[in-house]
């Protein structure tokens, strides 16, 4: 089995160091297409991997294509690699907007994998999820499934969902990153020195989420932190009063329908 990578940027590297960081149970051979010559030489070096700068050498090479570039350039990519995409092949997708269908009207196989990932895939604790059409076989979707598996966590759901999980899990990282920041300026203003709120911050953020990883519902942490007529009880009535719910669901939204544009640009 041969993996081919277009496009060598961080989320490639982040899926190689995964596949590499497997062992014995993920050996196969990984070929990356990237312009940018001290891009390949670095990848070349870090993870023992081959490169090219051409698209379509990678693509004729590898049983399975990860189209790892931006959305914006999908099509060209398409139409040059295109004719060297036969039927047996696997083509997996993890540029936002990019349909199923659109690749299908660009491609002769019908082995097409959509995939969103996410940027924490960079320290192997990301969330993937996987949209396919139904005439794959189990052993091909558990190779695909295995590679995303080896940096985080991995959903599969109808591609209906996609702009949905683009903007939980995919534009998440982000929103999460920006309570944090606010966090972290909030306590330098409250007398802290910006290295102090960081760490603070951000061990807050980290040790909260390991609670709710052992099945903890974020409203039971809620509960357990806030006492009544209490510090943090304060804190939550200026979110309430505020409407913060109703901001995070406006910003969701907003991020969904962007989703959905990206998609109708094809």
């Amino acid at each position: 089995m041969k993996i081919g990578f277009i496009g060598g940027g961080n989320m490639a590297e982040a899926l190689i160091k995964g596949i590499r960081g497997k062992g014995q149970g993920m050996r196969e051979d990984i070929f990356v297409s990237e312009p940018r010559e001290d891009r390949r030489r670095y990848l070349e070096q870090a993870f023992g991997i081959k490169t090219t700068s051409s698209n379509k050498e990678a693509a004729s090479s590898c049983n399975i294509i990860i189209l790892a570039v931006k959305p914006q350039n999908m099509k060209a990519v398409l139409d040059e690699i295109s004719p060297d995409i036969t039927e047996e092949k696997t083509v997996v997708s993890i540029a936002a907007g990019i349909t199923l269908a659109f690749l299908s009207s660009k491609l002769k196989t019908k082995k097409l994998i959509r995939v969103m990932p996410n940027t924490p895939a960079l320290v192997q604790e990301g969330m993937s999820v996987m949209s396919l059409c139904e005439c794959f076989s189990d052993s091909d979707i558990s190779v695909v499934r295995e590679i995303f598996m080896s940096v985080g966590k991995v959903l599969t759901l109808p591609e209906k969902y996609m702009d949905a999980v683009t903007a939980v899990s995919g534009s998440g990282p982000a929103f999460v990153a920006f309570f944090i920041e606010a966090m972290i300026e909030a306590g330098k203003k409250l007398g802290l020195s910006e290295d102090n709120a960081f760490t603070l911050a951000v061990q807050t953020a980290i040790g909260t989420a390991k609670l709710l990883e052992t099945g903890m519902t974020p409203s039971k942490l809620r509960e357990m932190v806030t006492s009544p007529g209490g510090t943090t009880a304060a804190g939550l009535n200026v979110f309430k009063d505020k409407g913060l719910t109703d901001i995070i669901f406006t910003a969701l939204t907003a991020a969904k329908n962007r989703a959905e544009e990206l998609g109708r640009k094809e």
